[in-house]
């Protein structure tokens, strides 16, 4: 069983963070020594922390929901899913997000877009959290910290290789919408 979780917990932490890696690799690549590269790690722990927790204390909140009602909180990320699937399509021609407008990788600043960029986090978690007991939703925040120094470590790699942020960057749109819709029809279904 706890392989399984794990896996699954591993899988929607990718999806739901795909974009985080490009930040990342943007923070990393304006990261010009080591201290900008810690702060960028902090700032990234602190925001999704601040995600992780949230995610929490709505699940406990959805959890007084009658059992009949949970299935349907699939609806928020599929929800979420159409709804950047209708951006990308609308942006399909556009040019990139623009410049940062932070100067430096400041651990606030990494927290705060951390944090602001976690609507489809939130819209995943909570209802994953409230269907899961307390054991699976300890394994879920455990692999999902773990995976957040990979996550850095994956950005800082990225930094260093533009092919690979470019490919990221083009079909990143594509993958976090269709996976945020298969999230929420297997919520749907599952109950």
């Amino acid at each position: 069983m706890h392989l399984g979780v794990i896996g699954q917990a591993a899988g929607m932490f990718a999806v739901t963070n795909v974009d985080d890696i490009l930040i990342l690799a943007l923070y990393f690549g304006r990261a010009r020594d080591r201290a900008a590269a810690v702060r960028v790690v902090v700032g990234q722990y602190l925001g999704f922390g601040a995600i992780l927790a949230l995610s929490v204390v709505g699940a406990l909140g959805a959890s007084l929901l009658p059992e009949s009602v949970r299935p349907y909180l699939g609806l928020i990320p599929l929800a979420l899913g159409v709804r950047a699937g209708w951006k990308a399509w609308r942006e399909r021609g556009g040019g990139g997000e623009g410049d940062d407008p932070v100067a430096g990788p400041g651990v606030l600043a990494v927290a705060a877009v951390t944090l602001a960029g976690g609507g489809d986090n939130l819209g995943v978690y909570i209802p994953v959290f409230t269907a899961a007991g307390t054991g699976r939703l300890l394994v879920y925040s455990a692999v999902f910290l773990a995976l957040v120094a990979v996550w850095c470590a994956a950005g800082r790699f990225l930094a260093t290789r533009p092919t690979v942020a470019r490919a990221l960057s083009r079909w990143g749109h594509v993958v976090l919408p269709v996976v945020l819709v298969g999230i929420g029809l297997v919520i749907l279904i599952d109950r």
